[in-house]
């Protein structure tokens, strides 16, 4: 039977957390940087423990105002040390409550930047590499983010998104132009299908091109983000995928 994570990016100050919960395999929660503070990312990881769902970190550059998505903000030796303040504070709060740090998932400009920077990659990678329990490092494949994991020794998960639209060379659509984010249920499930069963997805211009896709992420600050995970999910599970965290191989 052919399985596929389905995560979500929560503890962000999104009302659908508690629903998304209820339906997701893994989680990736909000740390301090561009959202996020001690008492939520608390609440998220019991509720990630009570509903079965696995969790990782979630930092993104400390960018609250602008919520993590201008790019450039940070780099070098202060943004090392932002992550790991952010990533340490989370893997402690999870700790204290039994929970496994599971992996690791840079936020919004950050992921996108260091998709094609290798030095913001390898940064990002290096504070994963320095927690403790191993977690696994997130992000898309054959970018700069896959080749850090790689050097780092890190486990990588491939991530590829249902609820947004894709540019022909597999990257995404910049959040900027009309039509990055999906809002139609039945684009939303169809694009989770192909990606799960075949790798592959409708890129705008129509194209159809490969995607790994080790977990399929559902941004929980999506209008409908509930609505589109329990419809990707019961698609999904009617097609003989089986929705599951990823389990680590090494």
């Amino acid at each position: 039977m052919a399985s596929v994570d389905l995560n979500a990016d929560l503890g962000e100050g999104d009302a659908c957390d508690d629903a998304l919960l209820e339906i997701v395999s893994s989680c990736s929660v909000a740390c301090g940087g561009h959202a996020g503070d001690s008492d939520s990312m608390a609440a998220t990881v019991r509720a990630a423990m009570a509903n079965g769902v696995s969790v990782g970190a979630h930092p993104g550059y400390p960018d609250r105002e602008g919520f993590g998505r201008v790019s450039g903000y940070l780099s070098g030796d202060a943004l090392y040390e932002a992550l790991t303040d952010q990533v340490t504070a989370f893997a402690d709060i999870a700790a204290q409550l039994g929970a496994k740090l599971a992996h690791v998932k840079p936020h919004g400009a950050l992921y996108n930047d260091a998709i094609v920077d290798a030095e913001l990659a390898d940064v990002i990678a290096r504070v994963v590499s320095e927690l403790h329990g191993e977690p696994a490092f997130v992000g898309m494949a054959n970018t700069q983010l896959q080749v850090a994991a790689e050097r780092h020794d890190l486990e990588f998960i491939a991530e590829a998104f249902v609820d947004r639209a894709y540019e022909p060379d597999g990257t995404l659509v910049s959040r900027s132009e009309p039509g990055a984010v999906h809002g139609e249920l039945f684009v939303i499930t169809s694009q989770a299908l192909g990606l799960a069963e075949r790798g592959i997805v409708t890129a705008r211009n129509g194209e159809i091109i490969e995607v790994r896709a080790d977990t399929l992420c559902i941004h929980g600050d999506t209008p409908g983000a509930a609505e589109a995970a329990r419809a990707v999910r019961d698609v999904l599970e009617s097609h003989g995928v089986e929705i599951r965290a990823h389990e680590k191989s090494r």
